[in-house]
Formats: structure tokens, C-alpha cells, sequence
């Protein structure tokens, strides 16, 4: 398990806050550290953060904390600081952390909600970046991976307005950051998880939860590990030629059409799809 061998990384949103399901950010810290990565785990919770880093140490690999309100530069820029403080170095963001507060239209959004949602999900990315790139440009390079979702790409399940407008904009936030870093040696590449069970979605409910698995192609549930195995080949040099892409890990739900999916959610009944 070397892929990331001597590599240093920083996962945001990575703590752990639930004993029965990964999240995304606690699942990828720890298979970076398990393919060699040296890892800070970055949270607002520092309980959820220590936990995350107690698995990793527990299992022989190498982490510590930093506790930041990535909402706002100062908390971004100590982020970076504390990393290549304790490691020396800097290879890898992975930014991660994100919200999904407040449901509902643009006739319907609160402002406060708003803000809130936009400065965690993508003025986050942009201040962390702000301040990684310079140290990772010090190191020779590196791979910045943002974590946007299949609702920034379509409308989504979530019909929250702010949601899928900050998700949207990981995605052109990626592209522009891959164009402008490329000749440092910066990658910046983006993942859109589709309807994965997560922490984030635990309250869910069991039939949305077979809704959720039964709209995609593949008709089955995706996990935090799923996320976690893309985000090791985004960071590692498996994917030195890659960079400004967004990757669906979605079990090919961007792939299809609604009306693609009739027959899944209907247990393919080949009569009634005749009379469409």
C-alpha cells in the first residue's frame, strides 16, 4: 500500500461523527493514510477529529488534527500552515468538507442559509487552495481534489437551491484552477458523488434510501470508500496526465436519462415500457 508514499495530505470535513456509516472525508484520510500518506485531519469538531485520527494511528498509519472554521480565510490559511509546520511539506488537498442545510426554490431560500451554504461548500475551496498551492509549488507540485456532487452537474434529489449552486460551482472553480496552476505542476481535479450512503444521509429513510440505489444504472448503493478509491487515484502519480476533469462516482446515474431508469423503478416491466 505505498501509492501515496511520502505524500502529505490534507482532508478536509474528515472527522468522524457516526458510529454505523463512513463519511466521505473520514473514509479518504483514512485510505490515504493506508496507501502512505501522511494525513492532517481538518474539522471543525475536535472529538470527530481525534476519533478519525485515532482509526488511522490504530491501524498503523500516520495522522494528526487541526481544528478551523474553513468558512473564513484566517481558519484556511492556518490549515496550510499547521500542515507543512508538522510535515514539512504538502502533496495533497483533498477539499471536502461541505453542507447541505436549508431545502427548497430561489423563491423560497433564506439569506442567512445562503451564505452559510456558500461559504462552507465553495469559498472554503477557494481560501484552502489559496494557500496550498504556494506550499505545494515549494514541494514540486501536487493534486488538489474537490468534492462537488452529481447535484451540481443536474438538478437534484436535494431541491435545495443553495446546495446545487455551490456544488456548480466546485465544478467551474475546478476547471479555472486546473487551467491556471497546470504549468506549476498543480493538478486540480474534481469528484461528483451521486446518491452514496454516507453520515451525511444516515437520516434517511428506507424507501428514499431504495430509491436512491434503484434510479442508477447500476441499481446499487455506493459508499464514502467508493469517493475515498477515486480521490487515491486523483492524488496519486497514476494520475500525473490528469488534470481538470470531473469524475461521476455515481453508479451511472449521470450517464442516463429519467426516462433510462423507468424500468428500474417499475422492476422492469417490459408491457408497460412498450407503451411509452
Amino acid at each position: 500500500m505505498t501509492r501515496l508514499a511520502n505524500k502529505v495530505a490534507i482532508v478536509t470535513g474528515a472527522g468522524t461523527r457516526s458510529k454505523n456509516v463512513s463519511g466521505v472525508g473520514a473514509a479518504t484520510a483514512q485510505e490515504f493514510a493506508r496507501q502512505g500518506a501522511k494525513v492532517l485531519i481538518v474539522d471543525m469538531d475536535e472529538s470527530a477529529a481525534r476519533t478519525s485520527v485515532e482509526v488511522i494511528t490504530d491501524g498503523g498509519g500516520e495522522a494528526s488534527f487541526h481544528v478551523a472554521d474553513v468558512s473564513q480565510e484566517f481558519g484556511c490559511r492556518g490549515i496550510v500552515e499547521a500542515a507543512v509546520e508538522h510535515y514539512g511539506r504538502l502533496d495533497i488537498l483533498m477539499n471536502n468538507v461541505g453542507v447541505a442545510q436549508g431545502s427548497g426554490s430561489v423563491t423560497e431560500i433564506e439569506e442567512e442559509t445562503w451564505d452559510e451554504v456558500l461559504d462552507i461548500n465553495l469559498k472554503s475551496m477557494v481560501f484552502t487552495s489559496k494557500y496550498a498551492v504556494p506550499a505545494m509549488i515549494e514541494s514540486g507540485g501536487g493534486s488538489i481534489i474537490n468534492v462537488s456532487s452529481v447535484d451540481g452537474i443536474r438538478g437534484g434529489m436535494g431541491h435545495s437551491v443553495s446546495y446545487s449552486a455551490s456544488k456548480g460551482g466546485v465544478i467551474s472553480l475546478t476547471y479555472m484552477m486546473a487551467v491556471d496552476l497546470g504549468r506549476d505542476n498543480v493538478r486540480v481535479n474534481c469528484i461528483a458523488p451521486g446518491m452514496i450512503w454516507t453520515a451525511m444521509v444516515e437520516a434517511v429513510d428506507d424507501d428514499r434510501r431504495k430509491l436512491r440505489r434503484d434510479i442508477a444504472p447500476l441499481g446499487t448503493e455506493g459508499t464514502a470508500e467508493d469517493v475515498a478509491m477515486a480521490a487515491v487515484y486523483l492524488a496519486s502519480d497514476e494520475s500525473k496526465w490528469v488534470t481538470g476533469i470531473v469524475l461521476p462516482v455515481d453508479a451511472g446515474l449521470m450517464a442516463a436519462g429519467p426516462q433510462a431508469t423507468i424500468g428500474n423503478l417499475i422492476h422492469d416491466d417490459r408491457r408497460f415500457l412498450g407503451n411509452i
